[in-house]
């Protein structure tokens, strides 16, 4: 699964990484540690443009009385997104792709956990698939979404039975474009079967302080 992640770039490299075409977020902050509940960066497309937004990380289905739903849907199983109540509809129409820089898994030891931070060796950012919606509360309009997971690469099975889909470079504008269902069922095996990815483990603090996950940088 995937609980916690870092997006470290500044807005600048991410622009020019992603190239955006326009970014529609006014408080955005560099972040070693995004927990579910909280706003991060997410990528859409209309018409062509790459768009940058702020949306709420744990989806909250437009049916919801309330916003408390949106803790428990930080994740949804790849496999079964097509007949889940709360994604069969979101997936033909609002997929997105999360960004961030890599996230942290713990590893279950017995009655201890020990705690991983993933990233991309080369630094560039991983771009997580994602799907959201918008629910509306009595005031306002909230922009949330899910992140997606599958089984993970063999190389860090070892840590944990599920990993977030990661979507590579050459797939990233088919995923947000994609209207059709027979192609977006090809994503979907292309995404399943792409190569492993490298990869870097880094163990870190179990209470990730900010010195242990200053160390990331370096």
């Amino acid at each position: 699964m995937c609980g916690r992640k870092s997006l470290t770039k500044s807005e600048k490299a991410i622009i020019e990484e992603l190239l955006i075409d326009e970014w529609q977020v006014e408080d955005y902050a560099p972040s070693y540690n995004i927990a579910p509940t909280q706003n991060s960066l997410v990528m859409t497309q209309k018409k062509g443009s790459n768009i940058i937004n702020n949306m709420k990380w744990g989806l909250i289905p437009k049916w919801s009385e309330d916003e408390s739903s949106g803790s428990k849907m930080i994740n949804a199983r790849f496999e079964t997104i097509t007949i889940k109540p709360s994604f069969k509809n979101l997936i033909y129409q609002n997929r997105c792709v999360v960004l961030c820089d890599g996230y942290y898994e713990w590893k279950q030891d017995g009655i201890n956990k020990s705690p991983y931070f993933i990233q991309r060796e080369d630094r560039c950012l991983m771009l997580l698939a994602g799907l959201w919606t918008v629910w509306r509360s009595s005031s306002s309009y909230v922009f949330t979404y899910t992140i997606l997971t599958t089984n993970p690469q063999e190389d860090i099975s070892h840590i944990h039975n599920r990993m977030p889909v990661i979507i590579p470079k050459k797939l990233e504008k088919r995923w947000l474009q994609e209207e059709n269902v027979l192609g977006l069922k090809s994503i979907k095996t292309e995404i399943e079967w792409w190569p492993e990815l490298d990869w870097t483990l880094d163990p870190t603090d179990e209470k990730l302080s900010y010195k242990q996950i200053e160390l990331l940088k370096h």
